[in-house]
């Protein structure tokens, strides 16, 4: 017998969230261009030790060459070593490139997942502010004194304005 997602987030809320979760983060990479996915691997590797050690390996093979330092190789660019510099500098520049095309994907999906935490967030309070004010209909109902809470639960009973608390919020956080 198979169990609806619904009876899943019930019977295992924490499996069933790590599932959502790993759902939406294979969509994310699904989602992403051949250019993307391209520099994700380049930038995978650059950020790598292999690459550091190939880099080591490869300029100090360049240096040894072109101070004479290896027998029968003849110096193509003597000290101080303006084509490595223009073979280096070149390189940094794409790698730049394909660091700064990583960093814009991972952002915009960052702010996905910001605009998704600030809708689940909207949603529960939304369901509190229900729950609450249910609460106080049955309370009041049932004949339960709430003098001694009623300010407090009425504050949390309202809806809250979200444009309010933002504009609330940007006046108090310091200038960056």
């Amino acid at each position: 017998m198979k169990t609806s997602p619904s009876d899943q987030a019930v019977n295992n809320p924490t499996q069933f969230n790590i599932a959502a979760i790993a759902k939406l983060e294979e969509e994310a990479l699904d989602r992403r261009t051949g250019t993307e996915r391209q520099s994700d691997a380049i930038v995978r590797f650059i950020g790598s030790p292999r690459f550091l050690l190939l880099h080591l390996i490869l300029v100090g093979t360049w240096m040894a060459a072109n101070l004479n330092l290896i027998p029968g190789v003849h110096a193509f660019d003597p000290f101080p070593f303006g084509i490595l510099a223009l073979f280096v500098s070149s390189e940094s520049v794409f790698l730049t490139i394909f660091v700064l095309i990583s960093q814009n994907r991972m952002a915009r999906q960052a702010e996905r997942r910001s605009h998704l935490d600030l809708q689940v967030g909207m949603l529960a309070e939304q369901e509190l502010t229900m729950l609450l004010q249910m609460l106080q209909k049955l309370c009041q109902h049932s004949g339960i004194d709430m003098k001694s809470t009623t300010r407090q639960v009425q504050g949390f009973s309202e809806t809250t304005d979200v444009q309010k608390l933002a504009s609330e919020l940007e006046e108090k956080l310091p200038d960056q």
